[in-house]
């Protein structure tokens, strides 16, 4: 997936707060859920856009999917960010 639509998925607060939760390492769809006031239907909506956009992965075990961070995403974010302030752009 793209820039766009990987800013776009971060951009939603309880995505945010799942990535936040994902730093501590991989967590299994029910104790994110566990995490929220929302439905599981809903948790699991944000988990399938935090995948679509590259940010997460999933992984299944017996009858558990873990999902963690795909760290490779945001270092290429961090590339573009740290591009944006490169030469070139330097005000007189």
């Amino acid at each position: 997936m793209g820039l766009t639509e990987t800013l776009k998925a971060i951009s939603d607060p309880v995505r945010r707060n799942i990535l936040e939760l994902l730093r501590n390492g991989k967590m299994s769809a029910g104790d994110i859920a566990e995490k929220f006031d929302l439905t599981n239907a809903t948790v699991s909506y944000h988990l399938s856009q935090l995948k679509k956009a590259g940010l997460v992965t999933e992984n299944k075990h017996k009858n558990f999917i873990y999902y963690e961070l795909n760290l490779s995403v945001f270092e290429d974010i961090l590339v573009w960010i740290q591009q944006l302030g490169g030469k070139g752009n330097e005000k007189s």
